[in-house]
């Protein structure tokens, strides 16, 4: 069930704790992939609910493109500049296979109906070696079973739940990382110390009490093997194959003994 982007939106840009979460989940994303010079020339995309990710990446990447899901709706962004998120079917994504190099799908695939099919979408649109960070609600987070925060609705993983998910669909799963350690609470206690429990739970309690995962996989496409080169292979050419042989002796061929 996916859910309404008036009430994604209003969420994480008009909340306290929506938009601690943001930055929480943004940070992290950006210590995977830094919005720098590497990021020059090249095409991100997010699927889902994925923009308050993707704006870092405004002003080094090539072309960036936010795709949303038709059951959740589509809106403006990013605000204040040219639009550049689309609607779209969640398995059927208006661009060219091998387009993307790197994909950040948030509010898509816990959500989705056809969670295989939109992993398929995912590879295909992938170029070769293309990245993709797949964040969900972590089951064993504070996030998961409360019904407040987008992070709450949807099935969660725990990571090898995500990991052998992402493997069905031939991706290769290249890093994890976790995020939003601080309880999803509108005090304003929590709010103010959120930048303090991101750092202590990195370090400390790993993915234990994470409101979400975060898995980093790559598209890896093996070159094609050569037509015949496993004849060659078997039946090797022989260094002295087609020489002349030498003629034989006649003072030999005579007197043999």
């Amino acid at each position: 069930m996916h859910l309404d982007v008036l009430d994604l939106r209003n969420f994480y840009y008009r909340t306290q704790l929506g938009r601690a979460a943001q930055k929480a989940v943004r940070d992290r994303v950006l210590s995977l992939w830094p919005a720098g010079p590497e990021m020059t020339g090249l095409t991100v995309a997010g699927f889902g609910f994925a923009v308050p990710l993707l704006r870092p990446y405004l002003d080094t990447a090539r072309r960036v493109i936010g795709l949303m899901p038709a059951q959740q709706g589509v809106m403006p962004w990013p605000a204040g500049l040219p639009n550049v998120s689309v609607l779209c079917d969640e398995t059927r994504w208006p661009l060219e296979t091998g387009m993307v190099d790197r994909l950040v799908v948030m509010h898509g695939l816990e959500t989705s109906d056809h969670p295989d099919a939109l992993l398929e979408e995912c590879w295909r649109v992938l170029g070769p070696g293309g990245r993709a960070l797949l964040i969900v609600p972590n089951r064993a987070g504070l996030w998961a079973p409360r019904e407040t925060t987008p992070f709450g609705f949807g099935r969660p993983y725990t990571l090898s739940q995500l990991d052998a998910h992402a493997r069905r669909a031939r991706f290769v799963p290249e890093r994890y990382g976790a995020a939003l350690y601080i309880p999803p609470s509108h005090r304003r206690f929590w709010l103010r110390s959120a930048p303090m429990w991101e750092r202590m739970g990195a370090r400390v309690s790993g993915l234990l009490a994470a409101g979400v995962v975060i898995l980093e996989v790559s598209k890896q496409v093996h070159a094609p093997r050569r037509p015949g080169l496993g004849a060659a292979v078997r039946k090797p050419l022989s260094i002295l194959e087609g020489a002349v042989k030498p003629a034989a002796d006649p003072a030999r061929v005579r007197n043999p003994g």
